[in-house]
């Protein structure tokens, strides 16, 4: 080779580089302007509203009634509920999680932990619809019995049904924060001659305060943005308890208003944008919840022995009042009897969320397995779905899912491989990374109801297969970007230097020595992605599914049917249809699970196989 040659040859090298930094660039960019889009796009459809009604009267009236004779407009009934059963939920969830992470975190031997730990992560894996579907059928009728009411479909059924669900959040993270205390705080604690108790209550559960915060806060976002769920168990009456302890009563929430009445509204409408302004208020809620849960994390991640040098929260004030206020607490029983009592709450609350588990998957197998057989799995279905199978429903959800893999995948490994080997800081990667954690923490129904304004009428896409994946696609991508990021950062810093040393180029170390092994943690990743896009009824709700369909979808521009919609609308709206609701439910359920079954199985294969 010339010495001409060698500078243009080492230009075109360079010039390679820039592009494919910009290209992940973009790529990480395109989350955080999702995140601005969808809300601009939200408050434009909203804006035409207050030209009928003030944002006063709006925010604080106290009907909604907006097909009425005389329409209203007032949300504070639905906000109300929302926060009620948003409440009731965390007063189950919270001591339940913080129990269970405490319990895996320092009680469970490995083998226990081995069993309870998955398990638990299956609970996340279940789909709301299902939830819905059990607390239908089980929890509200048992409520009616139990407290002799015409209908237990209430406050309270809500709560129940959401505190479930946001169990896995608040337990994974709070143990994530456990685990993070060094372990020099239990050594010092347990030498000075306290017990396990008093070492786990006085010293590791304090030093992990803003972690289990951010867990909890984070819990109470999942249940805030639930919608499936809560239509299904709540009774959707928009009014105020009365009074407000009323557990009974039923109630309304914000994602539930959507959920029922935007399929059915005129578009263009004052009530058509009254939704978009529910939608907005219901964005913010759920925006300003993760914003506070990230101030937290990053609390963490500054160091608590900094915390007077950072300019983030410092938690040990609080710390000290609990320790202080535990400290005064009179102790008629000795230490080791308050100890055993104490670990036989936290064993229980891991018996209790097992339990749960347990009965849930097992109503669910046990009344559906009669109603799985090869024809329920072959046909389509007859007689408003009371007959027949779901063949087409199986096929519209594996195509839905695929199109929304194929979409979200590129762009979610290409943001996670900017972030992780571009960039290291600055604003506009923070800016980059909020972007990204809001878009995760956006509600589901928020995504259908953006799809359903910006694509299926606005691009005139139609319900069709085409709309619910790039709707399911923007929805899944949070997910593919954190994971696939985080199998990155588990690849030594070594390597990529001693690739460098080389002579390698940035984008040759990446794509030739960090990204293969990094390649279980993004299937891991995907695979859990797949799983969620699989079991979300909310952004197909408006953008794609219909109920029954004898024909698979021949082009992009059909609807498709979906297992979750179709379980919906089965226990819903058809009556006489408790077999198929069932066998629906069932095979949704081993589709889902299974898929997250094989994820939590490769991450552990994974662990194990990959040791630097």
């Amino acid at each position: 080779m010339t010495e001409t040659h060698q500078p243009r040859r080492a230009g075109l090298r360079n010039l390679k580089e820039q592009g494919v930094r910009a290209i992940w660039f973009l790529a990480a960019s395109f989350a955080t302007l999702t995140v601005f889009f969808i809300l601009l796009f939200l408050l434009n459809n909203a804006l035409p509203l207050f030209a009928t009604v003030s944002p006063i009267e709006f925010l604080t009236g106290g009907t909604w009634n907006p097909t009425g004779a005389v329409p209203s407009y007032g949300i504070w009934p639905l906000i109300v509920g929302t926060l009620l059963v948003t409440l009731g939920a965390m007063v189950i969830a919270v001591p339940l999680g913080i129990g269970s992470a405490v319990c895996l975190a320092e009680l469970a031997p490995p083998r226990v932990k081995a069993v309870a730990k998955p398990a638990i992560e299956l609970l996340a894996g279940i789909p709301s619809v299902v939830y819905g579907f059990f607390g239908l059928i089980v929890l509200t009728d048992w409520l009616r019995i139990a407290f002799d009411v015409p209908s237990g479909e209430s406050w309270l059924a809500g709560s129940i049904l959401l505190g479930v669900m946001a169990l896995p959040t608040i337990i994974s993270v709070s143990e994530d924060a456990l685990r993070s205390v060094p372990s020099s705080y239990r050594e010092g604690s347990l030498a000075l001659g306290a017990t396990r108790w008093e070492t786990i209550s006085r010293v590791l559960v304090p030093a992990a305060l803003s972690g289990i915060t951010a867990a909890v806060i984070l819990g109470m976002g999942r249940a805030i943005g639930e919608t499936m769920a809560v239509i299904m168990v709540t009774g959707n009456a928009a009014i105020i308890p009365d009074p407000i302890t009323n557990l009974l009563s039923p109630i309304r929430t914000l994602t539930g208003t959507l959920g029922i009445e935007m399929g059915e509204v005129a578009v263009g409408s004052t009530h058509y944008h009254a939704l978009f302004g529910v939608a907005v208020v219901l964005l913010f809620i759920t925006l300003a919840v993760n914003l506070a849960a990230l101030w937290i994390m990053k609390t963490i991640r500054a160091g608590e022995g900094t915390a007077k040098k950072r300019r983030g929260l410092s938690l040990r004030p609080v710390r000290e009042k609990i320790s202080r206020a535990v400290a005064l607490v009179p102790r008629p029983l000795s230490r080791t009897t308050v100890q055993h009592l104490a670990f036989a709450l936290l064993w229980a609350a891991v018996g209790v969320v097992i339990a749960v588990l347990a009965v849930i998957l097992g109503y669910i197998i046990v009344n559906g397995l009669p109603a799985i057989s090869w024809e329920f799995l072959t046909q389509p279905p007859r007689d408003l779905g009371r007959a027949g199978g779901i063949f087409p429903a199986i096929v519209g959800t594996l195509y839905l899912v695929g199109g929304a893999i194929l979409i979200a995948l590129p762009i979610g490994i290409g943001a996670a491989v900017y972030l992780s080997e571009y960039t290291r800081g600055g604003r506009v990667t923070a800016a980059i990374r909020t972007g990204i954690d809001l878009l995760n923490g956006t509600p589901s129904i928020v995504f259908g109801l953006f799809g359903f304004a910006f694509l299926v009428i606005f691009l005139n896409f139609g319900v069709s297969l085409i709309a619910g994946m790039i709707t399911l696609g923007l929805m899944i991508l949070p997910t593919i970007i954190r994971t696939t990021e985080e199998a990155l950062r588990n690849v030594p810093a070594s390597v990529r230097e001693g690739s460098l040393a080389l002579g390698a180029t940035r984008w040759q170390t990446i794509s030739r020595v960090v990204l293969p092994p990094a390649v279980p943690g993004i299937l891991t990743g995907t695979i859990l992605s797949i799983g969620r896009a699989a079991g979300e009824t909310a952004p197909i709700l408006f953008t794609a599914a219909v109920f029954s369909t004898r024909f698979l979808p021949d082009s992009l521009s059909d609807p498709v049917m979906a297992l979750p919609y179709h379980l919906y609308i089965l226990a819903t709206t058809v009556p006489g249809a408790e077999t198929q609701q069932y066998g629906t439910a069932l095979v949704l359920l081993v589709l889902v699970v299974g898929i997250y079954a094989a994820a939590i199985a490769l991450r552990h294969r994974s662990e194990k196989k990959i040791q630097w």
